[in-house]
């Protein structure tokens, strides 16, 4: 799913991020409708989606901007514009400063087209290894054309994305590439659907939770009836800097 990027080698460490909320400081969904003639959608739109079907209603939604004529320099633009989360961009400089540590992995139920438009914007595409998300690109007609990243079996999860499922498809890769597992994996996410791939984390291993957020919520709930059963370590954070602030503890440790 990823574009180009060089080859990390063998790395001590693996950190997934999400996208929306996340690295950025908004969902860039969101952002398509500011882009619309009238900056709303019609209430018809609105009420066509269905829980656990986000990725068929958004390209409905990508559908009705074409027929409204927005561009893709228009959309281009609209998603270049999302500010950063706070301290996220310092958290880039921090990975992109300690190469021979830290492998980076983006999961995302966005899309391919907004994700590498923003990190490029930010000078930050070389930064990821990997991209996974949900495919997205302009045909001929001018319009964004969504799929579902792919199909699996979790019950938990959107019937287009388990970020459960791709974390641990990569993990097995990487193990059987680098022919031993990372010394210690790490999660930065904010929603709901950043919790299933938590539970497969071990206790050397630490998530992210973005402070007071639906993720942070989860692993309290998840901390308070079953704290045997989740196992990775919990720091939240307001701030990339607060991320940062852990990483420098950990490798000064080490």
């Amino acid at each position: 799913m990823a574009g180009p990027a060089a080859s990390h080698g063998n790395k001590r460490f693996l950190i997934f991020f999400d996208f929306d909320e996340t690295i950025v400081d908004e969902n860039s969904d969101d952002a398509m409708v500011q882009a619309v003639p009238g900056r709303q959608l019609p209430g018809w739109l609105k009420d066509s989606y269905r829980p656990g079907h986000y990725n068929e209603h958004m390209q409905r939604v990508l559908a009705y901007i074409a027929e409204q004529g927005v561009s893709e320099d228009t959309i281009r633009s609209s998603v270049e514009k999302i500010p950063a989360s706070p301290g996220i961009l310092s958290l880039f400089q921090y990975l992109r400063a300690h190469p021979k540590d830290f492998e980076a992995v983006l999961v995302s139920d966005a899309n391919m087209y907004f994700i590498e438009a923003w990190l490029r914007r930010v000078g930050a595409r070389q930064l990821f290894q990997k991209i996974f998300t949900n495919p997205a690109s302009f045909d001929s007609s001018g319009r964004l054309v969504l799929l579902p990243h792919h199909s699996h079996n979790c019950a938990r999860c959107p019937e287009n994305l388990c970020k459960q499922a791709v974390v641990r498809d990569y993990l097995a890769q990487r193990a059987q590439e680098h022919g031993c597992p990372f010394q210690h994996i790490f999660y930065v996410g904010d929603g709901a659907n950043d919790f299933c791939p938590l539970l497969i984390l071990g206790p050397m291993d630490t998530v992210f939770p973005r402070r007071n957020y639906p993720i942070h919520k989860l692993i309290a709930e998840a901390q308070e009836a079953r704290p045997s059963v989740f196992k990775p370590a919990v720091v939240p954070w307001t701030s990339g800097e607060d991320v940062v602030n852990h990483l420098k503890r950990l490798l000064a440790e080490r």
